[in-house]
């Protein structure tokens, strides 16, 4: 038995008042319906939304256009969209449904020592635009995340991308704040609350994902390198 200087003192359960053991289960099942409710809500909005659909469908050209021609895609975004940049690109570069070639995806949120050493030396607001300037090049593709549309590093990065003639395409929220007017195609989820919005975000990767995927290797596609589908 090991010796520790100081004592550990065991603290009580809280015990619930009478009646709580069943009611607080009960709002928190409440609560998961809500939240599933207004989440299949919105997804139910961008099913009969025509611009939206419209817009995913350029978008997947864009990017299939891009790979046939060697060239990327740059995701980027903060907090949540930053994971979900992430996400998009692990898709890409890994695999969505089943085994092929690689394709080049890159997320500007990950590299923890080039975003500390950019605020630190630039500040925060250059944080994506200084990757842009390092690995964009014409005809690549860039995808900004931003729930609001106005985070300053997003629209900063956005900027310099258009500038460097690369493609440019945003996932946001309903009124797509000024990202929407700076870039070539803007997905507006139609939504103001941050958590259905950012559902979306991932279930609009996942679409991209699996069209680019089936269109360059699935039957028939020129980019075809592995037979090897997951069952």
């Amino acid at each position: 038995m090991l010796d520790y200087p100081f004592a550990f003192t065991a603290l009580p359960l809280p015990v619930p008042a009478r009646g709580d053991s069943m009611a607080r289960p009960l709002q928190f099942e409440r609560c998961a319906r809500n939240a599933i409710d207004a989440s299949i809500a919105v997804k139910r909005s961008l099913l009969h939304n025509s611009q939206i659909l419209s817009g995913l469908s350029q978008l997947a050209s864009s990017l299939i256009h891009a790979f046939e021609r060697g060239n990327k895609v740059l995701l980027f975004g903060n907090g949540g969209s930053a994971t979900d940049a992430q996400h998009i690109a692990a898709e890409l570069v890994g695999r969505f449904a089943f085994d092929r070639r690689a394709l080049p995806a890159l997320s500007l949120a990950t590299n923890l020592s080039a975003v500390t050493a950019i605020a630190n030396d630039h500040g925060f607001r250059r944080v994506f635009s200084r990757q842009i300037e390092a690995f964009g090049r014409p005809g690549d593709v860039a995808i900004a995340i931003s729930t609001s549309g106005n985070s300053p590093n997003v629209l900063h990065a956005i900027a310099l991308a258009r500038k460097m003639r690369m493609h440019t395409a945003a996932l946001t929220g309903r009124s797509g704040g000024k990202l929407k007017s700076l870039v070539d195609l803007c997905l507006r989820v139609p939504s103001d609350d941050t958590p259905r919005i950012q559902e979306c975000h991932i279930l609009l990767g996942h679409i991209l994902s699996e069209i680019v995927e089936q269109e360059l290797f699935g039957p028939g596609a020129t980019m075809r390198s592995s037979p090897n589908r997951r069952k």
